[in-house]
């Protein structure tokens, strides 16, 4: 944040989120598309989750409905590609001249950012969407993939793609849906959709996490509904 503050002072920047689970690029994969759908045309978005840095893996610039993205290719960028209506790949080719090992984030990709919205010319190689790591992987993961500060968890599923009768079961406890929390007695857990889109499990003024034993990670069964 510092280094994008410095390169280009007159840049608008934001933190969507920076307590993604560390080393899981699988699971940030699918809450992604959620934490992007309400922000404004023409964003790049700087995608950090790097477990690999310094490996094999490459490093990615994508267009996809307008936006730019920028990130390692490592399945973090694929519900994006696959949910865009128009999607264009690069292999982010261009380094610093100064690159560290395992710092990735700091030398290369925010000064390639620094350098997409000053408009200077970066060394890109097309791909296509099915160059990109994870692109396989299916529309919707019935796992938990991330935890909320109140302890309400949000599962890689969206809320659109399955019916209101559908029973979540996971720490051995059948879950209903309902439309908000005052709709259930306090200490109740439930399912609902979240403001990103996505299936999200709480308990009325409680912690589902505690409540119901639930972590990162950990897979949940919707009874009724078929997983693509």
């Amino acid at each position: 944040r510092l280094l994008l503050d410095a390169e280009v002072p007159a840049l608008t920047v934001t933190d969507l989120i920076s307590d993604l689970p560390p080393f899981r690029p699988d699971l940030a994969a699918y809450l992604l598309p959620g934490l992007i759908r309400d922000l404004p045309s023409s964003t790049l978005f700087l995608t950090v989750v790097d477990p690999g840095v310094g490996g094999e893996r490459q490093a990615l610039v994508m267009l996809a409905d307008g936006n730019l993205f920028l990130g390692p290719d490592n399945g973090l960028l694929a519900m994006v590609a696959r949910h865009a209506g128009q999607c264009q790949i690069w292999r982010l080719d261009w380094r610093p001249a100064r690159l560290s090992a395992t710092f990735h984030g700091r030398d290369l990709f925010v000064p390639a950012a620094c350098a997409l919205v000053r408009g200077e010319p970066l060394s890109l190689s097309p791909l296509t969407n099915a160059d990109l790591a994870g692109y396989v992987w299916p529309d919707n993961l019935p796992c938990i993939v991330y935890q909320d500060a109140y302890g309400n968890v949000m599962l890689g599923v969206r809320a659109r793609d399955i019916e209101r009768t559908v029973l979540l079961t996971l720490g051995g406890h059948s879950l209903s849906w309902a439309r908000t929390f005052s709709a259930v007695p306090v200490g109740q857990a439930f399912w609902y959709e979240n403001a990103f889109g996505l299936v999200e499990v709480a308990v009325n003024q409680g912690s589902a996490a505690q409540t119901l034993g639930l972590s990162v990670g950990q897979v949940v069964t919707l009874a009724g509904f078929p997983m693509a």
